[in-house]
């Protein structure tokens, strides 16, 4: 049998199916079980992301078990990936503001956002939000209303985020500077919390996820006034967008996305993605989202890696504008 040169066997590689060769490439690593990182605590929006990917993987054959590293919103984990093999065994699952605005907002940041990570492709998108709570009169149904009240009410002109320097902290500002007024930012640690203030009435806005408020949709205790985004959200259509409502310079979102470590060699980066892609089909993981209010998005290695630059050059002069800056 006549021996396969080194280019006609990547040839092959490049044009075989994922589910095929991937197995061996996602299997290099102790026990034959791959690791996607999570920088995050089990239970939260990104680590099940991880874990229903993970778990789609194990239906095409590859074994693969979601490792969490939590600790400094993420970047503890995120400053590991460089130090990983650069064979596709372990890959990293965070969000991309990671490598968007963390450069912009974390001072001492131990990684370099460009150079660091190998975009494989996002897993899902997230849809911002803008909510107000029972503090603001019921009269306020758009964001016309919203900025004409918090303009006469300077003690209600208050909203709360997720945490601070995170893309909803900067959406805040967006609007703050879009209207005209000075809107006061209060950062919580996580979504829970503040949907619970919001819900009660201890906080008049909120800017988040589409995710934390689907819970309480059917409950008439909050109002939706605008999404961040291009186009309407699946879960709540009758949502309309902030450019729709004349306000086209607040947009912003984010993804869940996986990256491999730098370095790693492109054929394996395409199978990863096409890995991906071919979980994505999963009925059973497009369920899995779509209760938490994640639509399944998937993009091209190089246009993931485009769309975060891109991102990464936008977000820079909103934070700088904001004066926010992160003391860890």
């Amino acid at each position: 049998m006549q021996a396969l040169s080194r280019r006609a066997f990547a040839r092959m590689a490049l044009a075989a199916p994922a589910a095929g060769w991937l197995l061996p490439v996602l299997a290099q690593s102790g026990g034959g079980t791959a690791k996607l990182i999570v920088g995050y605590p089990a239970g939260g929006t990104l680590d099940t992301t991880a874990r229903h990917l993970a778990e789609a993987w194990r239906k095409q054959g590859r074994q693969c078990i979601v490792d969490n590293r939590a600790g400094a919103a993420g970047r503890i984990a995120n400053s590991q990936l460089k130090r990983e093999r650069a064979d596709g065994s372990v890959l990293l699952c965070t969000h991309a503001s990671a490598l968007t605005i963390y450069p912009h907002v974390y001072p001492r940041l131990q990684y370099d956002a460009a150079a660091d990570f190998a975009p494989v492709s996002p897993v899902v998108a997230a849809t911002c939000a803008f909510a107000v709570s029972s503090a603001v009169p019921a009269a306020v149904r758009t964001m016309d209303d919203y900025v004409a009240w918090a303009r006469r009410t300077p003690s209600g002109a208050t909203y709360a985020s997720p945490a601070a320097g995170s893309v909803a902290h900067f959406l805040g500002y967006q609007l703050s500077e879009a209207g005209a007024m000075k809107l006061q930012h209060v950062g919580y640690r996580g979504s829970a919390p503040a949907m619970q203030d919001l819900v009660g009435g201890q906080i008049p806005a909120y800017f988040g996820f589409v995710a934390d408020f689907l819970p309480y949709l059917q409950q008439g205790r909050i109002r939706i006034l605008g999404v961040a985004a291009e186009k309407r959200s699946k879960f709540m259509a009758g949502v309309p967008t902030f450019a729709e409502q004349g306000f086209a310079k607040i947009r912003g979102g984010e993804t869940y996305g996986v990256f491999a470590p730098p370095g790693t060699p492109e054929a394996t980066i395409r199978a990863l993605y096409e890995s991906i892609v071919a979980a994505s089909k999963d009925p059973a993981l497009r369920a899995a989202f779509d209760q938490v209010g994640l639509e399944v998005h998937t993009l091209e290695p190089q246009d993931y890696a485009r769309q975060i630059q891109r991102e990464r050059e936008f977000w820079g002069p909103v934070v700088r504008a904001s004066g926010f800056r992160s003391e860890e």
